[in-house]
């Protein structure tokens, strides 16, 4: 992300990519109309979407390639600026400020699309850059897996935790203080509620980078991929009470699983999704494997009412989280042979 320091105020002549994404708006919108998304034909919502165009705002992004928008960087870590082409002319030597590592990655890599964002008074240029993968390392020591969860954030295999109390009471504060705030009604009130609307997304974003960064550190070191649970959808499968629909829909899953994702491609390990169902419920006992709803006592234990295994409830997922890593893992790369993989 890069800061343009000037803020400017120009109509910006569409791109190319502009008039790209105009179109996939449209026909995105047709091919929902067609499934029935907006009702069954001749009713009011759906009339109302046919009939009116779609419009876009005119502080939207907009997307810029090599022959809108040019780069003129300094050296590597000492900024530079940027050309935009607009409706009034071509827009020359505006300055650049970003973080030393950003500025430094643009000089050395091929920029691609680059979109112009306007947020909070600051003109901010989000540019594509095509970053390397390390060759990906076969996992020679199985999968480590991860047991993703709210009262615990991650859980591996291993044995490792990312408690999630620290949010959960971080989260708590915001909601109490936005409440507070909101009910207060006035203009110093809402000036401090835009001036925090983003501090909790920024809060989970940075602890989600961390947490991903030390498992796919462990599953380097060891020689493991990393196995996670395909958690898409769960919120419209499972039924909630009104007290626990705030704690479900803010829990940040799918990001953290994103980050496992791109920085194990980015180091090179193994990175496989497998299906979450009846791994709280079975043992993960080698030989066992018994599938129970009575085998989670609570939220933290598990007793195999067979084998009388007991231990944390999060870790026995992460271990059959694990052990359906290698399976997926086998069936990806030998369709036809069976796992020579032993889990973590």
């Amino acid at each position: 992300m890069i800061i343009v320091k000037r803020v400017v105020k120009v109509r910006l002549l569409p791109s190319p990519e502009q008039k790209a994404a105009w179109a996939d708006a449209y026909a995105a919108l047709h091919a929902k109309v067609r499934a029935g998304n907006y009702g069954a034909p001749g009713c009011v919502r759906r009339r109302k979407v046919e009939t009116n165009p779609i419009r876009f705002r005119d502080d939207a992004a907009q997307p810029f390639d090599a022959r809108c928008l040019s780069w003129q960087l300094h050296a590597p870590g000492r900024g530079g600026t940027v050309s935009i082409w607009t409706v009034a002319g071509r827009m020359r030597d505006v300055r650049l400020l970003g973080s030393p590592m950003d500025l430094a990655r643009l000089a050395a890599t091929k920029i691609g699309q680059t979109d112009l964002v306007l947020r909070d008074g600051y003109l901010l240029l989000y540019a594509v850059v095509d970053e390397p993968e390390a060759p990906s390392q076969m996992p020679v020591n199985g999968f480590l897996g991860v047991d993703l969860g709210i009262v615990n954030i991650a859980t591996t295999s291993d044995g490792h935790r990312a408690t999630g109390g620290r949010l959960n009471r971080y989260r708590n504060r915001q909601l109490r203080m936005r409440k507070r705030l909101q009910a207060k009604k006035t203009a110093s009130a809402r000036r401090l509620l835009k001036k925090r609307r983003r501090r909790e997304a920024r809060f989970v974003a940075d602890l989600n980078h961390q947490i991903s960064k030390s498992i796919v550190a462990e599953a380097e070191r060891t020689e493991r991929g990393v196995a996670v649970e395909r958690l898409t959808g769960i919120r419209a499968r499972v039924r909630l009470r009104k007290s626990q629909r705030a704690t479900v829909h803010s829990w940040a899953f799918g990001q953290l699983g994103k980050y496992l994702e791109y920085k194990s491609r980015r180091a090179g390990v193994a990175f496989v999704q497998v299906d979450p169902a009846y791994t709280s419920q079975t043992c993960s006992r080698p030989g066992c494997g018994y599938v129970d709803k009575k085998n989670r006592r609570t939220q933290a234990l598990f007793v195999c009412v067979r084998c009388d295994f007991v231990g944390h409830a999060d870790h026995n997922a992460a271990r059959n989280i694990a052990e359906r890593g290698v399976a997926r893992w086998g069936e990806a790369m030998r369709p036809y042979a069976a796992p020579i993989l032993a889990p973590s």
